[in-house]
């Protein structure tokens, strides 16, 4: 391994402060130090990477390409090492931790529930959780930043190991106001002729619908809303009369209760699974180990 030249931790914090607050004065100020300081610090990080990171002007500071590569390698470093100075001060409290990413639907309606039990069950084990997209999560999985995720879609990451959590479906839904209220079941073709408010790209449910339907031949809808959380779809779907697809275990309620329709399509369902995700290193962690006894109890009182 190469011991030279390596970099100091202080210059990825001031190369990450001076990007992320835009000037190196704002920098020095979260850094309580004096602007020199950040500048040589800049200045040493760049002599240990033999090339220029950082360029300035019009009083704006930018990343060269080497700085963009080196930027991401600070952020990783930099979360990482807070991550584990948390973990070492939870193991000197003699205390456990379990780092847990999950996708924002499932947050929504998932993780309270779990966290209670979990809490009432083991009150000597802790969990950090964060809602996040499901990519990000690989990425935190991947790079020891999160101990275990759960997840809409499978991870893709060869060092990462998946369990089957359960089974779901993106329904069809509508509010009551809807002209299609009394409709039990539409042709495919109809999908064409309905407006639709429906997760951001990127979502998991957003990917599963878009994968679903150009296997039969749609590539495009009448998108009138896309909303960035499941539960503020809902709230705007239940008054208007549009459609949207989403997730069985986010709409199930509000059908049993008369607050959505249903509306089956001839031929066409939206099949999924959710998931459960660890590092295959990181298999043997009890606190994970307590969590999907509880996931998994959770899900046969459900069936």
């Amino acid at each position: 391994m190469e011991y030279k030249n390596l970099p100091d931790i202080r210059g990825w914090a001031a190369l990450r402060a001076v990007v992320e607050k835009g000037s190196v004065s704002a920098a020095a100020h979260v850094l309580n130090v004096g602007q020199p300081a950040v500048t040589k610090r800049l200045h040493t990080l760049e002599d240990s990477y033999g090339l220029t990171l950082v360029e300035r002007g019009g009083g704006q500071v930018r990343l060269t390409a080497a700085g963009e590569k080196v930027y991401l390698l600070a952020v990783q470093t930099l979360d990482r090492q807070l991550t584990l100075r948390h973990e070492l001060e939870n193991m000197r409290r003699g205390k456990s931790t379990l780092h847990l990413d999950v996708t924002i639907a499932i947050g929504e309606h998932f993780l309270p529930r779990f966290l209670l039990q979990f809490s009432e069950m083991y009150p000597q084990y802790r969990i950090d959780s964060r809602m996040v997209y499901g990519r990000q999560s690989e990425n935190n999985l991947a790079s020891g930043m999160t101990d275990l995720a759960l997840l809409e879609r499978p991870p893709e990451h060869p060092d990462l190991m998946v369990q089957k959590w359960m089974e779901d479906e993106l329904l069809l839904v509508c509010g009551l106001n809807h002209p299609l209220v009394e409709e039990d079941m539409i042709p495919i073709t109809m999908l064409l002729d309905l407006s639709y408010v429906l997760r951001e790209p990127g979502s998991a449910a957003r990917l599963d619908m878009n994968e679903a339907l150009e296997r039969i031949g749609i590539h495009t809808l009448d998108i009138a809303l896309e909303v960035g959380a499941t539960d503020a779809l809902i709230d705007v779907l239940i008054p208007g009369l549009h459609t949207s697809f989403l997730p069985r275990f986010a709409v199930l309620d509000h059908i049993k209760a008369g607050r959505l329709h249903h509306i089956k399509v001839s031929g066409f369902r939206i099949m999924r699974t959710l998931w459960i995700a660890r590092h295959r290193n990181n298999i043997d962690h009890p606190v994970g180990d307590a969590l999907i006894d509880i996931i998994r109890r959770d899900a046969k009182n459900k069936t």
